[in-house]
């Protein structure tokens, strides 16, 4: 194995980076929406159009698995492939080409919800390609921050992404909902237009997503994102590395510093814990909060829009403190480890709760924990790997934390088919804070921030 390439610090930012980050921020923000929006909205259409029955419990479960996997896969398997080119590439051009897929994909989308129960394999292809895709548009806008954003300013930035996550997804379900609903209103009215012919709203959540995706491409078009210049594929450059090359240098990377390698493992069985809940949510207000919900007068679209907006409350409020408080200065993995904890208690009580409120309660702090586990996490990776080797670094950074999501979620389908699904909350919660606890005891995890001295890459304006 080669010697892995030598650690810079994050470059300085240009002059005007930090603006033309506000403006690439703003530029995710209706894409982010319109992504939440139609997320919400398939959601529904699984349940109450395509399974609406207590009988299909079984059918639902495994859509839900499908289409989860589906995009899972799809974006852990194109990975390295769009970390290399995210390299190797302009990355605003690669930014602006996957918003401008992800339209197309959305019209698709369109065609699919309209259609007559077309077969749940179009919809796993579907959810693949929105993978495939998101992780090249990742892979670019994530390599960006570092060419624009100074060090210091690093987990603020991070904050405020975290917070427009989980901003869309307060605001989304309320919207969603809202559009689901329109045809059914324009019937009840007595109108004869094509909204009153459609069954319900999903298809308008899909169009609105892809008109989001073309706003963000036309401003991502007129803004300036620096990519890094590599001295190994100059015109001059001898030997110039292959494009399979370059997919190994992550490995290498990553390999050679241990620390690193642990806390993307702590994340990989994380991930395994907690990516089950797009399974698990749904079935738990489904069955489980029904009594609960059927006392209150609350139908499951509004169960389920509850555990998303408490989610997404959560989210904004982590992300909306970490963004003014700027995160920890210094052993920034604390910032990782004890919101892990204690997100992983959170959804443990998330599943034995028995009442909606309760329940949401539960989602809703492990929602504040979250923003900030990763925004410390990102933070830690963009202050020690060095702008050209980003690209190819995250993506394999991305392979090992995300490898067992696919698994995780596939897990949730098969053991929510056959068990409660408040049991599996409640065990794979508790697995995750006893993990997550005796990370903390790990002394690799104090030497994480350490740097090698290194000469910061020249970065192409």
């Amino acid at each position: 194995m080669p010697p892995a390439p030598p650690v810079s610090p994050a470059p300085d930012a240009a002059p005007d980076g930090w603006r033309t980050f506000l403006w690439l921020w703003s530029s995710q923000a209706l894409s982010v929406l319109g992504s939440g929006l139609s997320g919400f909205a398939f959601n529904i259409y699984l349940t109450q159009t395509r399974f609406p029955l207590e009988s299909q419990k079984p059918e639902l479960a495994a859509a839900l698995s499908l289409t989860a996997l589906g995009w899972a896969l799809a974006a852990i398997v194109g990975a390295p492939l769009a970390g290399a080119l995210a390299d190797r590439l302009d990355r605003r051009r690669m930014m602006l080409t996957c918003d401008l897929l992800n339209a197309v994909l959305s019209a698709g989308a369109v065609a699919l919800v309209v259609s007559s129960n077309p077969p749940i394999w179009l919809f796993v292809l579907f959810t693949a390609a929105l993978g495939l895709v998101g992780t090249f548009h990742g892979s670019a806008f994530d390599t960006s921050y570092s060419s624009l954003v100074n060090r210091e300013r690093l987990p603020r930035a991070n904050g405020m992404m975290q917070t427009l996550w989980s901003l869309s997804g307060l605001l989304s379900p309320a919207l969603a909902a809202l559009l689901i609903g329109l045809p059914a209103l324009a019937r009840s009215g007595g109108g004869t237009s094509w909204l009153a012919g459609l069954q319900n709203g999903v298809p308008l959540a899909f169009a609105l997503d892809g008109l989001s995706f073309v706003v963000a491409a036309l401003v991502v078009w007129r803004l300036h994102i620096p990519s890094p210049v590599r001295a190994d594929l100059a015109a001059d450059a001898p030997n110039k590395p292959s494009l399979w090359a370059d997919m190994h240098v992550g490995w290498t990377f990553i390999l050679a510093r241990r620390p690193l390698l642990h806390l993307l493992l702590t994340f990989a069985s994380v991930n395994l814990l907690t990516s089950g809940v797009g399974v698990l949510h749904p079935l738990l207000v489904k069955f489980t909060l029904a009594p609960d919900l059927a006392a209150r007068g609350l139908t499951v679209e509004t169960g389920l829009a509850t555990l998303w907006t408490a989610m997404s409350a959560g989210g904004l409020a982590g992300g909306l403190l970490i963004s003014a408080w700027g995160g920890l200065k210094r052993t920034r993995v604390l910032g990782v480890l004890v919101p892990m904890v204690l997100a992983g208690a959170a959804q443990a009580l998330s599943g034995v709760a028995g009442t909606v409120v309760l329940t949401a309660a539960a989602i809703a702090f492990f929602g504040i924990m979250t923003p900030i586990m990763n925004a410390h996490s990102q933070s830690i990776w963009q202050s020690q790997v060095p702008s050209e080797l980003q690209g190819r670094v995250f993506s394999v950074r991305r392979l090992i934390a995300q490898f067992t999501v696919p698994v995780g979620t596939a897990i949730s389908g098969v053991l929510a088919a056959q068990f409660a699904p408040g049991s599996v909350l409640l065990w794979a919660g508790l697995a995750m804070a006893t993990v997550s606890a005796l990370q903390l005891l790990n002394p690799a995890m104090r030497r994480i921030e350490d740097l090698p001295k290194a000469t910061a890459p020249a970065v192409r304006m």
